[in-house]
Parts: structure tokens; sequence; C-alpha cells
């Protein structure tokens, strides 16, 4: 679909696409701002719900973070996006053009809405294949038969934008999913597992999980010459 045929579709309730700053929630105002950063193509139509824009990836992280993914051992050939949102890190899994198989799983209809509709502003949406549901019941089910050769790409809610107030991030305080939830659900199933997480984690508590012999890669994710998040890498991955 052609970028202003994707803008003019119909909105469904509860999905934005605010032009000015007078349309714009005052607690959203902050990431409106910076919606350019978010998504370049923003003025073409990109849709988001409310909640959605605090959870986004920023553009040119969600690439950086799309090219270590790539490295991951050329047998893994399927990506699966557990907390798709409004679609930042998908689309720039679908635009790397590494994957076999991309799938993204959202819980929420309206953000999943979302993601399907930029990955048509982004031209992707077809290299996509969208499941509304709860990632941790999809993996059991429809996506069993995938893990074998999945990266699973994992960047869960991390309880709203109050982490800042942390100057050390208790990563088990997450919310609605602790990093012993997130963690012992995806390793339990998939071999490469990456989890996107604040940047001010505790290195110490993620440590704790790394296998036996197994040195985890963290990588810190920055914009602007501060760090935005971090990526911690479970597997065999050539990041540096």
């Amino acid at each position: 679909m052609a970028s202003g045929e994707a803008a003019a579709q119909a909105l469904p309730d509860g999905v934005h696409h605010y032009d000015n700053a007078k349309q714009v929630p005052v607690q959203l105002s902050k990431y409106w701002r910076q919606r350019h950063e978010i998504f370049s193509k923003y003025d073409e139509g990109v849709w988001m719900t409310d909640d959605a824009w605090f959870g986004v990836t920023p553009e040119p992280v969600a690439k950086k973070i799309a090219d270590h993914v790539a490295t991951a051992s050329k047998d893994k050939t399927v990506m699966i996006d557990c907390f798709a949102g409004a679609g930042g890190n998908t689309i720039a899994f679908a635009l790397s053009g590494r994957w076999n198989q991309i799938f993204a799983v959202e819980k929420d209809e309206k953000t999943l809405a979302c993601a399907k509709h930029n990955a048509e502003v982004y031209g992707v949406s077809k290299k996509i294949f969208w499941i509304h549901g709860d990632i941790f019941q999809v993996l059991q089910t429809r996506l069993k038969a995938a893990l074998k050769k999945a990266v699973v790409f994992g960047s869960p809610p991390w309880g709203g934008p109050t982490y800042i107030n942390y100057g050390i991030f208790d990563v088990e305080m997450m919310h609605p999913y602790s990093m012993k939830a997130l963690y012992g659900s995806f390793s339990a199933t998939a071999t490469h597992v990456v989890l996107f997480l604040p940047r001010s984690s505790d290195l110490k508590q993620i440590a704790k999980y790394a296998r036996k012999d197994e040195k985890l890669k963290v990588t810190h994710y920055c914009m602007h010459s501060f760090s935005k998040a971090l990526c911690v890498f479970f597997g065999q991955f050539e990041t540096k």
C-alpha cells in the first residue's frame, strides 16, 4: 500500500495521528516532539495509541538493534517480536532483509492495528505475520514449531516511565513481567533470546541469568550521546 493510501485510512477508536501540538495530551508532549526520531515517516500517516508512545523504540535505535540481532547464527532464520507494540522494532527487522519469517505478537488489539498500519507506511507489512494474543500462550501453541529456528526478541513493558526515577533499576520489578518471568519462559523454548531493557537495569541481576561458562553481551543504544536503553543477548551473536 502506498503511504498516501495508508494515511487516508480511517482511524479506529483509541488510535490517533496527531498533526499539531494542540491535539497532543500534555503527558505525551515530550514524545510527540521526538516523533520524527521515533518514526521518520510520521508525517506520512503513522498511527499510535496514547500508551504506545511510551514503549516504541526510536527508529535509529531499532535499526541498530536489527543490525546486531541479524548477526545471530545462520541457522536462525525466524524472528519473533514478542511485544510488537506500534511496530518500531518489527519494521526494522523487516527492513533488514535478514529473516525468512517474521512474527509480530501483540496483546492489545488497537496497538496491533497501529503496528500493521505503520508497517504499511514503511512498505513491509506483507513481510510480517501478525498475531493478536498473549506471547506466553502463543509460544506454546502457534509458534512452538518455529522456535528451533527462531531468535526471540522481547521489548517488554517496563511499568511506565517511572523507571527513570531509579539510579539502578531492579529488573525483577518490571511490570507486568519480571526478568525472571521473561527469561524463564523464553529460554525454555529458544536458544537465542534478546531482551530490550531500561538503560539503568541492574547488570548484577542480569548476569545471574548467564548460562554456565557463558559471557553475556550487553549493548547500550544511544541517541544524542545519551543511552536510551540496553539489550541483553543470550545465545550466539557477533555483536561487539
